[in-house]
């Protein structure tokens, strides 16, 4: 079983205690015993949390497998955008012939079933002018662009001109379909989010002055409600928290 994350976890603990303390007030409500609600409410929370974690742990595995495969797709697009233009070609080369089509390289040009293929791999979408200096090149030659994604302009110029464009699902697509994704990648491994990088950045010293807002806040509200204690405790908590944030938060990222 893989390993729960945080955010599952509290959303289950969320269920579970709404479950318990909802089951306590309507118990209440019809004047069962006292012994009698806490007993119902014990037994009907441990259900809802159990409920809640199928449901959760279901989506939550299919998630992380739709996240995995962007994590790959986005970080073999980010290795064509830095590989060598001729070591790009020879990838799809081979990713072609291995998808049982018909490729070959002539100098710089790679041709797939007879039709000229241009890779235009970068970080970020591309332009216009870009596509408008290949339909120049080749003139009224149909050829294919194969990038990561288009510019809104060049998208309009490749209508335009029934220019065909292979995306980023695509290639990712064709190389995984083949098994020919190029190996080792530039900088495959992408920065992983981790919960110490996380809780570094919920308490950085930039977040004391909201926490001390928000005790300021609770504490005046305490001065105009009939339950105050509630607003004393959460707005010192919060209050002490901006404190030792200021003084031993870390630095802002």
């Amino acid at each position: 079983m893989k390993r729960l994350n945080f955010p599952m976890l509290a959303d289950i603990l969320f269920y579970g205690v709404c479950a318990f303390f909802l089951t306590l007030c309507i118990t209440r409500y019809y004047r069962l015993p006292l012994w009698m609600c806490f007993l119902l409410a014990l037994l009907l929370s441990p259900a809802v949390s159990l409920v809640a974690f199928l449901l959760l742990y279901r989506k939550n595995q299919k998630k992380l497998l739709t996240k995995k495969q962007l994590k790959d797709r986005d970080a073999l697009l980010f290795h064509l955008a830095l590989e060598k233009p001729e070591r790009v070609r020879a990838s799809l080369l081979e990713a072609y012939l291995a998808d049982g089509r018909e490729a070959h390289c002539e100098g710089d040009e790679l041709c797939v079933d007879g039709r000229p293929v241009v890779p235009l791999f970068a970080l970020e979408p591309i332009s216009a002018d870009k596509i408008a200096g290949l339909i120049r090149k080749f003139g009224k030659t149909e050829f294919t662009v194969v990038c990561k994604s288009l510019s809104r302009e060049a998208e309009k110029l490749i209508a335009s001109f029934a220019i065909e464009a292979v995306r980023e699902d695509e290639i990712f697509d064709l190389f995984s379909r083949t098994g020919k994704t190029p190996s080792p990648l530039i900088c495959g491994e992408v920065p992983r989010k981790t919960f110490k990088k996380t809780l570094r950045r919920a308490f950085s010293k930039s977040n004391a002055h909201p926490f001390f807002l928000s005790g300021i806040l609770l504490l005046i509200m305490s001065l105009f409600v009939l339950f105050p204690v509630y607003y004393l405790i959460s707005g010192s908590l919060l209050l002490a928290l901006s404190i030792g944030v200021r003084l031993l938060g870390a630095p802002s990222p």
